[in-house]
Parts: structure tokens; sequence; C-alpha cells
């Protein structure tokens, strides 16, 4: 872990404005993107980039910022890494969002934002406050080698379950699905019907696999060889370089996401997913301006 001064905080993309307190990631999933070469990472990935000033730098622009939006965080690097449970950036940065009467979005894997719990009702509670969840696979067993440092998609189910007892509404990546490792039936099934029970809003789906790019290729490849050997030849002759890998299941797989979704009224287009993430209540802003 190392310490910088970031210049800024917030960033803008297709509509969407976000923030990453953090750079890089110490949850281990043999998958993720973030490694990729395209991100330009002058440190090993493992060796957190902590965005120090990054509570300061958050006030600063949302002071002098007259529309209110809802603010994201997690895209890049989850906010509840292993670090936060000691710096908490991630809490600081909420405690202003809710002060200067914006919303969140917040993407995670852990259960250590059930420790600002109470924040994220706060905002809820005057407008609007969304926590993404990433669900991967029911089996235990398997999570611990496909995402080793973090707590198991159980866990995430009862996190979610707490967000449902507040009224926080919850998004679910079901992604990335893994080619011949992820990609059954039983286990799709199994994570939808949890989210039934649990009230999830929505559900974000990328084509039902994965995708690979420089550096997180290698990295990937390197735990098949690990953990599935022989499984890193079955996916070069199936998929040589391509960047999107669709499992072979993925039409089937898809076909029973549409249908649980539709039978319970889950959002499952991504654009309507994302549409409801970014939409901040009229009321929101309206009290806001007294709140100010």
């Amino acid at each position: 872990m190392h310490f910088v001064k970031a210049k800024g905080i917030l960033t803008k993309n297709s509509g969407f404005v976000g923030m990453n307190i953090y750079r890089g990631c110490s949850h281990g999933c043999i998958y993720c993107d973030s490694r990729s070469s395209c991100y330009h990472f002058t440190h090993p990935f493992e060796d957190i980039e902590v965005k120090e000033n990054a509570p300061e730098l958050l006030e600063m622009e949302l002071r002098s910022k007259r529309k209110k939006c809802m603010i994201g965080t997690g895209s890049m690097s989850d906010p509840y890494m292993h670090c936060e449970e000691d710096l908490r950036l991630t809490r600081r940065c909420l405690e202003i969002i809710l002060q200067y009467g914006f919303g969140a979005c917040v993407q995670t894997k852990s259960d250590r934002i059930l420790q600002d719990l109470d924040l994220l009702d706060e905002i809820n509670k005057i407008g609007k406050c969304v926590v993404q969840m990433t669900l991967t696979t029911f089996d235990d067993d398997l999570c611990k080698i496909i995402e080793p440092n973090v707590c198991n998609t159980k866990r995430r189910i009862e996190v979610l379950g707490e967000m449902q007892k507040r009224g926080i509404p919850t998004v679910v990546w079901l992604t990335p699905v893994l080619p011949f490792i992820n990609d059954t039936k039983e286990n799709i099934i199994a994570i939808l019907n949890e989210c039934v029970r649990v009230g999830v809003k929505g559900i974000i789906d990328f084509g039902m696999g994965l995708t690979l790019r420089e550096g997180d290729r290698e990295y990937y490849y390197a735990a098949l060889d690990k953990y599935f050997p022989g499984l890193k030849a079955k996916y070069i002759e199936r998929y040589g370089y391509s960047y999107e890998l669709a499992s072979p299941n993925a039409k089937k797989l898809k076909e029973i996401l549409y249908d649980i979704c539709r039978e319970n009224e889950i959002i499952c287009k991504s654009g309507d997913c994302f549409k409801f993430m970014n939409e901040l209540p009229d009321k929101y802003e309206q009290m806001s301006i007294f709140d100010l």
C-alpha cells in the first residue's frame, strides 16, 4: 500500500459521475479486468494506491457542483478492500456525499460495506442510494479459488438482505460467467433464486461470459494452469485471443435469466439498470436545497 496526492477525484463517463478512491485491489479475483495493461499501472496491482486526499477533493468538487446527481464508486477498484478497514476513506467520502445532498451508487464484493450501513441508509432516506454486489458462483469452494480474498457469495447475499430490510435498492452483477467453470444452469438458477428472495431491483449480465485483454489474460491463464489443469488449452483452442469469451451455454443461461427476471419484475436489461442507478429523484434535489 502506498499513498498519493491525487489531482482530481470525480470522472464523468457516458453521463455517469464516478470516483475511485483506491487503485489496485487485494481481493485477488482471477478474472479482474482492472489488471489489464490498458489501465497503465506503474506499480504492482496488489500494492494498493491510496488517494489520501480523496475526501478533500470530493468536498471541493461537490461544493461547487450546482446540479445534484448520483456519485458512483467501485467500478475499477473495490471501495471496501482490506485497507478500508483502517483508512475509512470510503466512509469519509460517503459522509461528504450526504452532507452536500448527492446520491450514492456503491459497487463492491465485500461485507465491509455493512460498516457504513448507517450512512447508506441516511443517503437513501433523503433521496437515493444503490448498492451493487457482484455474484459469480454459489459454490463456496469454487468461490475461494476464483475470488480468494473476499467473502463468499452466501455472505454477499446476506448483505443484500440487510439492504432490503432498510429499503436500499440493490443491483447484482451476474458477471463474469467463466466458460467451463461457473457457467452451469444449476449455478445461475441458485444465484437468481437468491436474488429474488432478497428483492434485488436489477441484474446486470454482459453476455454470460467474460472479457480478457492483455495483462488480465495472462493472469487468468496462469490461474487456470494452477487450479484447472488443461483448461487453458481448451480456452485457446475455442477463443484464441478474443476479447469477448461467451460461455458455450450463453443462450440457455440468458433465457433462464430473462425468464426469472420477468416473472419477478426484476430489471435485467443493462441499459435499464444503468439508467435506474444514474437517476436521482427530483424530491432529492428539492430537499437538498433546503438542507444546504
